[in-house]
């Protein structure tokens, strides 16, 4: 019940019968890094709470090419798992856990019954989503109109910052899946990068050299 309370803005504002409903229908379940959470090819999921660990939105092309659209980290949530419950969202995406993460869902069921009779629960669904289409815009608006140095010397800070070392241990693939480009593309402008001082490439790791030179990149 804490839990419920900690993490969902909205608890105060349910009824008894729906804090019933919520508290003996929610599940907490742990996705190992890669496992996918949500697919448009599977049964709509829910609302999901991001309780720790990091989730990965894109969309998958026929020729399964991936599109990252933006991470979803601790104490964040995403209602677009909960596309069958809204007709807004017309489109289909794919979740899937980035490294170990552990969810708090309230299944679609629930989810679309709190949404008919509780204000707060409808107002809260929306204003997650005009957030999550914001930062979707956002990164729609790098993939388009930023080079491909801007968007991997922002990528690069963006880890730096995360990890707090200079040390990343990232692959060319997971970069090309998180900037949007091809591997070989990533893969020839890391050895630029390197050639320029930027960074080192080192089996399994890119070292950052210059850090100042690449946060003047990434702006």
């Amino acid at each position: 019940m804490d839990i419920l309370t900690e993490r969902l803005s909205f608890w105060d504002k349910l009824s008894d019968e729906e804090q019933q409903l919520v508290s003996t229908s929610v599940i907490i379940r742990s996705f190992e890094a890669q496992e996918p959470i949500h697919s448009c090819n599977k049964q709509c999921v829910g609302m999901v709470y991001v309780l720790s660990g990091d989730m990965r939105l894109f969309l998958l092309s026929d020729e399964g090419k991936e599109v990252t659209l933006l991470h979803i980290s601790g104490n964040e949530s995403c209602v677009l798992a909960a596309s069958c419950v809204m007709s807004q969202i017309t489109f289909h995406s794919e979740l899937v856990a980035a490294e170990k993460t552990e969810l708090l869902i309230i299944p679609a069921p629930v989810l679309a019954k709190l949404m008919k009779t509780n204000i707060y629960v409808r107002c809260y669904v929306y204003e997650t989503s005009a957030k999550l289409f914001s930062d979707v815009m956002w990164t729609m608006q790098q993939t388009l109109f930023y080079s491909v140095d801007r968007r991997l010397a922002s990528f690069l800070i963006t880890e730096y910052e995360k990890a707090e070392s200079p040390e990343l241990c990232v692959t060319q693939e997971t970069i090309a899946q998180e900037i949007n480009s091809a591997r070989e593309v990533v893969a020839r402008m890391l050895k630029k990068f390197a050639a320029d001082n930027l960074l080192k490439n080192q089996r399994g790791k890119i070292v950052l050299l210059d850090i100042d030179r690449l946060y003047d990149m990434s702006c």
